[in-house]
């Protein structure tokens, strides 16, 4: 996917991904959606200009001073103000793929045309996602409701300028062509021009759930990913621990009416067809939990992805700004503007949570088997630590260690963030849903569990290296993943530097490997760009 068009009504989680991490670009507005725009913009100048019309967010102050009217010849520094006064943002910058993600959706969100902005607010969204302009926009401070405030107005604060006076007035920072500069250098480097937003406008720019949503597109994507790796990490420690494939029969899941369930086991088994490692052990009768119960666990798992998915996708196309304008001809004025709360985060911040338990509980099964595998006494018959040399060296007893880290890490960040609420603004925002939180959150539990698994596959191979003829008796489809880890890493044979191995498999559970042969599944690879910020350079 190469290029994408907006119109409001079409975006999806595959778009959303490809532009922001595959670098697609967006085509300019056609006129159909320009129209849209201008008619409620329009609305909104001829509102103004009237100046006998008290309208929220168009002519009064904002939250508790919603009651304090502002002229009509202030309206448009109203405007420029409010994205000032929402800088706020705190901590480490948000990753270049998150903020990418979160202009497309934002300009998906105002081509609508019931934000009464004008199209070349958009439109100078999409040249700056076009000549790669990226505004550092700092990862804490929004509440999910309004909207997420701090975030956007740091994106905004960089395409935007004075409506008065100096136009090269405080613009923020942004990444250009490898340099950190201040977001006007940017913005003229690329040459692109900085709008002086118009009433309404810089409202429209900040009062969202723009970040909210953006990022659960990003987070559903690499979970849809990181579901099939970990079907397939569980079958090559199935392999690695000579376990018994009875579990995974296609009738014992029928009968239980799990969703996902039948198609994680169904998975599994296609893996590890072929294989003269799995069933080995003729005396054993059963294998413990996290080998025998995983289509139980992995299944319902892809089965809630798949349901978040449902849930988030169409909000990449809902109108989430307040005041919305709305058009009916029956009336005498057909324009009017309704002030409600579709800028609240609860629902997304639920479905992030939701997503958090499950992408965590992914990390939490493959810690136990990796546990097993490095624990001589539920290995089946491996040495202690998977070492050649016991004593002199340690084997794989480290990395079990940080895959245990990554889990107890994932339980604190599981926690919902969506049952709690801190009143704000006066108590006129009396409950929000702290869905930026959530998002973040469950970013992070998915880069954990990356890591995780990407444990897990070094612990399985280095495991069936130490079986005898171990590498030539894998499934047909376990041994493809086999050569793909040694591809990879080599065997540990002495103790050395394990955690560029850790890295370099992460890397591969990233980009998608899936069905064990070394190629993407379409749509599903995660392109390496959340960590690899330039080198930061003041301009």
């Amino acid at each position: 996917m190469n290029t994408i068009s907006l119109d409001g009504q079409s975006l999806t989680i595959e778009k959303v991904y490809a532009v922001a991490c595959n670098g697609a670009r967006v085509e300019d507005l056609d006129d159909a959606t320009k129209k849209k725009m201008i008619s409620s913009w329009k609305w909104v100048e001829r509102t103004v200009s009237e100046d006998h019309k008290t309208m929220y967010g168009i002519n009064t102050g904002f939250g508790p001073l919603a009651s304090v009217r502002i002229k009509a010849s202030e309206a448009a520094k109203l405007s420029r103000n409010v994205i000032l006064a929402c800088l706020v943002g705190v901590g480490e910058g948000l990753p270049i793929e998150t903020v990418r993600a979160m202009m497309l959706v934002r300009a998906n969100t105002l081509c609508r045309g019931y934000s009464g902005v004008r199209p070349i607010i958009v439109q100078t969204l999409i040249d700056m996602l076009n000549r790669g302009v990226t505004p550092v926009i700092p990862s804490k401070g929004s509440l999910g409701a309004s909207g997420d405030l701090a975030p956007l107005a740091h994106m905004a604060v960089v395409m935007t300028c004075d409506t008065e006076g100096d136009r090269e007035g405080y613009s923020g920072e942004a990444w250009y062509e490898g340099e950190l500069l201040s977001g006007a250098e940017a913005m003229q480097r690329a040459g692109i021009e900085r709008v002086a937003p118009g009433a309404k406008e810089g409202l429209a720019l900040c009062n969202g759930t723009t970040f909210m949503v953006s990022s659960a597109a990003l987070a559903i994507h690499r979970a849809e990913a990181l579901i099939a790796n970990a079907e397939l990490s569980a079958a090559f420690s199935l392999e690695a621990l000579t376990g018994l494939s009875a579990a995974f029969y296609p009738e014992l899941q029928e009968v239980n009416q799990l969703q996902g369930q039948e198609e994680t086991a169904a998975n599994i088994l296609n893996y590890v067809a072929g294989s003269r490692l799995v069933d080995s052990d003729t005396e054993r009768v059963q294998d413990a939990y996290a080998l025998r119960c995983t289509p139980q666990v992995l299944g319902p798992i892809r089965h809630t992805i798949s349901f978040i998915r449902s849930s988030v996708e169409p909000l990449l196309n809902g109108a989430t700004d307040n005041p919305l304008i709305f058009h009916d001809p029956a009336i005498g004025d057909p324009y009017f503007s309704v002030s409600g709360g579709n800028f609240h985060g609860e629902g997304i911040a639920m479905w992030l949570d939701f997503l958090s338990i499950a992408i965590a509980e992914i990390g939490n099964l493959a810690e136990r088997r990796i546990f097993r595998m490095v624990t001589p006494e539920l290995s089946n018959g491996l040495p202690s630590m998977l070492v050649t040399n016991p004593g002199l060296d340690t084997g794989l007893m480290m990395p079990q260690y940080t895959a245990a880290a990554l889990v107890s890490d994932n339980k604190t960040l599981a926690h919902p963030d969506s049952v709690d609420s801190i009143p704000s603004s006066a108590n006129q925002e009396d409950h929000v849903s702290m869905g930026a939180n959530s998002a973040r959150h469950a970013l992070e539990i998915v880069e954990n569990v990356t890591h995780i698994i990407a444990i897990e596959l070094m612990t399985a191979a280095q495991a069936i290296d130490l079986r005898t003829d171990g590498a030539n008796r894998l499934g047909k489809e376990t041994a493809k993943v086999y050569a793909i880890v040694r591809n990879r890493v080599e065997m540990v044979k002495e103790d050395r530097e394990l955690h560029l191995d850790i890295e370099a498999l992460a890397d591969l559970v990233r980009e998608g490997y899936i069905l064990c042969c070394g190629q993407r599944q379409a749509g599903l690879g995660q392109k390496k760009c959340s960590s690899d910020l330039p080198t930061k350079k003041k301009a």
